[in-house]
């Protein structure tokens, strides 16, 4: 009887979302499994056109015997099911959180208009997540836990268990006989959210039987919090942030409440894909805001670095060290930079005349078009704002030994002459996966 718990959840939950297809978040694991099992039974479900995703993130030797298994239990369903294969990528972060980039990015990708994305995360999920932004001191963002939707990509994330334990799922798999899959790592207790599963909360439970629950209560107190100070916030950024540049005004954000001003922080960092700040960074944000003129003070942590400049901040990923003695051969062709950027022609166009894009070296010369003088390039990118760590990797195009152009901003007569009918465009690097950032990992 009590595995019934997870359908009446289900079609309870089904009712109060609006129209809209539905994609389960399928791993194989027993969770997913009992979700998407449950779905494949009701009508309401299938009728919204129920299909599942299995991403493979190929970390695993069995990853392929996973993927295989997840198709086969959805072709007994009659489900369809998109297997998407994707790599992980570490940049300075840990693997469980490149992983979980990588798969959010998959998600995004690959959800269309108005689909929800149905994952399988329950009430003991949301404890764990809890505890572990407690410990890591965050504030009550952190600690109102994952929401129950949210939108990702050109879909929306859906979590529809959140108030069910986890033995309703698993009652429900033994109930009708499912076989899933059982990823070693999930017993690893030497990470972190399995040493919380397996030793601190059995223990806590042992005195405390109704922890869980308790945990999810106040995460729910915590959440109707961070969303009244959501409203302000958002509105805080609306003022401070410019979407040219991205960049935010300092003098604003540091007259905020910290009870604004740190959520309002992160949900510029997370819109480009990158992590928050623990709070001894934090404060040395705050610290460095106060950097005399000239100077541009930058602050770094794994997979990110904020700098200050012109009264802004700015932020990006780590930038790798780039040869000052780079060049290529261009022909107008996609041409991608050291430091992950790329040169393009807008439109496209092969050039009749062959050019060298190099980096700065110093002593730059040109005289752009329009202009009756030739400047100093140092000159011109302070004239123009342009952020110094930015001149560092500018493209410069040359013709020969010839200066002609300045990536998109200045070309001279004769770079005028050479892309006529067409534009130099310089594409900056961007965080992984910026476009369709998954958000912070509690939302």
């Amino acid at each position: 009887m009590s595995a019934l718990r997870l359908t009446e959840r289900l079609r309870h939950a089904l009712r109060e979302q609006p129209v809209g297809a539905l994609c389960v978040a399928f791993s194989g694991g027993p969770d997913s499994t009992a979700l998407l099992h449950a779905l494949a039974a009701m009508p309401e479900a299938r009728v919204r056109g129920l299909r599942a995703l299995h991403v493979d993130h190929g970390l695993q030797a069995d990853s392929a015997r996973w993927a295989r298994h997840c198709t086969e239990l959805c072709d007994g369903l009659g489900i369809a099911c998109a297997v998407v294969r994707v790599d992980v990528v570490r940049h300075g972060e840990g693997l469980e959180a490149a992983a979980r980039r990588a798969r959010y990015a998959a998600f995004a990708a690959t959800l269309r208009a108005g689909e929800r994305l149905v994952l399988a995360h329950h009430r003991d999920d949301q404890a764990e997540t809890v505890l572990l932004k407690l410990l890591r001191g965050a504030g009550p963002e952190g600690l109102g836990g994952m929401r129950e939707t949210r939108p990702l990509g050109h879909g929306v994330l859906w979590r529809p268990l959140l108030a069910l334990p986890r033995a309703a799922l698993r009652e429900y798999l033994d109930a009708h006989d499912l076989v899933a899959i059982d990823d070693p790592a999930n017993a690893d207790t030497t990470l972190a959210r399995n040493h919380l599963r397996h030793v601190i909360l059995p223990r806590l439970a042992v005195h405390w039987p109704h922890a869980a629950e308790a945990i999810a209560h106040s995460a729910a107190l915590c959440r109707a919090a961070t969303d009244a100070l959501r409203r302000e916030w958002l509105a805080a950024f609306a003022r401070l942030h410019d979407a040219r540049t991205n960049s935010l005004e300092i003098a604003g954000w540091r007259a905020l409440d910290p009870a604004l001003r740190d959520p309002l922080l992160d949900h510029w960092l997370h819109a480009q894909g990158l992590p928050a700040p623990t709070r001894a960074q934090r404060a040395q944000i705050l610290r460095q805001c106060s950097a005399r003129a000239g100077q541009s003070p930058c602050i770094r942590w794994p997979g990110a670095e904020v700098l200050v400049w012109k009264g802004r901040l700015w932020a990006r990923r780590p930038q790798p060290d780039c040869d000052p003695d780079w060049q290529a051969c261009w022909h107008g062709e996609p041409l991608q930079l050291p430091d992950g950027g790329e040169l393009v022609l807008d439109p496209p166009l092969r050039l009749s005349v062959p050019l060298t894009v190099r980096l700065r070296r110093g002593g730059e010369r040109l005289r752009p078009v329009g202009d009756r003088h030739t400047r100093e390039l140092r000159d011109l990118f302070q004239a123009a704002d342009v952020p110094p760590w930015q001149r560092r990797v500018c493209p410069l195009i040359y013709e020969e030994t010839t200066l002609i152009g300045v990536a998109d901003r200045w070309l001279t007569a004769r770079g005028a002459a050479i892309f006529a009918g067409t534009r130099p465009r310089w594409r900056l690097a961007r965080a992984p996966h910026e476009a369709s950032a998954p958000g912070p990992a509690t939302d």
